[in-house]
């Protein structure tokens, strides 16, 4: 079957730092990723939302950056997911108890993506091929997303060195993020991990 999950998965796997970000990130004062702890997921779906991830489930925890995770996950959405494809993400991160908003900064953090259609593009251009296990499993990684049930089965990723601005630490953290089109909600979804890094 073909994926509409795997719009959730980039959109999610970037913002928590398990694909390699913006290239201007380089730049900046950067910690290496070592692990990702705890990793977790819940909808937030409101009953008419469209667009639900229905499973998804990662292994090993922690996850070791670089290194391999086993992952699969399954979806539905009753309706064609297509450009301009809206995210608005929060991240907040645990300070003394309380949990604090991270502004967007660099692209990184409580951030509105326009179109997720055009930052997939820029992650994968069109015409190359989708990346493993996509590929594999002949399954899209470029909008429009047709409306219909999907699945991704069992599948090893591996996930190499990634570099994260200096100030994104050490700590626990929620994201938050909604999809949309028109100003219209489409699906919800939040995470929870906690980063150990190195410098």
């Amino acid at each position: 079957m073909k994926s509409c999950v795997s719009v959730f998965i980039a959109l999610f796997a970037a913002n928590c730092f398990l694909l390699e970000g913006s290239s201007h990130l380089l730049s900046k004062e950067i910690s290496k990723l070592t692990k990702v702890w705890g990793f977790s997921w819940q909808d937030c779906d409101k009953p008419d939302d469209p667009a639900r991830l229905k499973t998804l489930n990662i292994s090993p925890d922690p996850i070791p950056i670089p290194g391999q995770l086993t992952a699969d996950a399954s979806g539905t959405t009753s309706v064609e997911l297509a450009s301009p494809l809206s995210v608005n993400v929060t991240l907040e991160k645990e300070v003394a108890g309380i949990w604090v908003k991270i502004p967007c900064l660099d692209e990184i953090g409580s951030c509105h993506y326009p179109n997720v259609c055009d930052l997939l593009d820029q992650l994968i251009p069109p015409g190359q091929d989708c990346p493993e296990p996509l590929h594999t499993y002949g399954l899209p990684c470029h909008c429009p997303f047709k409306a219909g049930d999907y699945s991704l089965p069992t599948s090893d990723i591996y996930i190499p060195d990634v570099e994260l601005p200096g100030w994104l630490t050490n700590g626990n953290y929620k994201v938050q993020g909604v999809l949309g089109s028109s100003e219209k909600e489409l699906g919800c979804l939040k995470i929870s991990f906690a980063l150990h890094s190195s410098k």
